[in-house]
């Protein structure tokens, strides 16, 4: 249902599961072995894995913090977009990137939930895409000590408002791991 003409593939978005990302993330392990699940099944099906990494003053390119986490391995032919905003549209080559595979759906996954994957999550839609958020495989860390909610209310309320996202001819939503479909319901 995209609003992008002649795009009906999906894409499945692997956002900023580096080191330094996600060492003291929400369920760390479990989430990273849930996109490991998805990464499997879009390689299966024959699906672009696009990956994201940022980097900036605090994640420095080429440090160890900013690699990705050893449990993720990227293939030679799956593209990595390189951010330094929240939204991994801003100032990146992601939307040519989707455009090339002719990409309108995206599967999101990655960290922060908080930060770069809502930025990401708007950021698609208001671009014409449509955009499904996996609700277990998404973390964050735990800023409560700066007055934010503990990292789990922060994932449920981000799967809660997702899951009712639309906008004039294109949809959000929220799935499971295990109910995640790379295909649309008219393709």
């Amino acid at each position: 249902m995209t609003t992008l003409p002649d795009r009906p593939h999906s894409a499945l978005l692997v956002i900023d599961v580096q080191n330094g990302v996600v060492a003291g993330a929400h369920q760390r392990d479990a989430v990273i072995a849930n996109i490991n699940l998805l990464v499997g099944k879009a390689r299966a099906e024959d699906v672009p894995v696009v990956w994201v990494q940022h980097s900036d003053d605090g994640l420095q390119q080429g440090s160890e913090s900013w690699q990705y986490v050893p449990e993720l391995v990227r293939e030679e032919s799956e593209p990595v977009v390189h951010k330094h905003y929240g939204d991994s549209f801003e100032a990146t080559e992601l939307e040519a990137v989707l455009a090339e595979r002719g990409v309108g759906r995206l599967v999101v996954t990655g960290a922060q939930t908080d930060a770069c994957i809502r930025s990401t999550l708007h950021g698609a839609m208001v671009r014409g895409y449509d955009v499904t958020l996996v609700g277990d495989a998404h973390t964050t860390e735990d800023l409560s000590a700066y007055g934010a909610p503990a990292p789990a209310q922060v994932i449920a309320h981000t799967n809660l408002y997702w899951q009712h996202q639309s906008a004039p001819g294109r949809t959000g939503g929220t799935v499971d791991t295990a109910d995640v479909t790379f295909t649309t319901p008219e393709g």
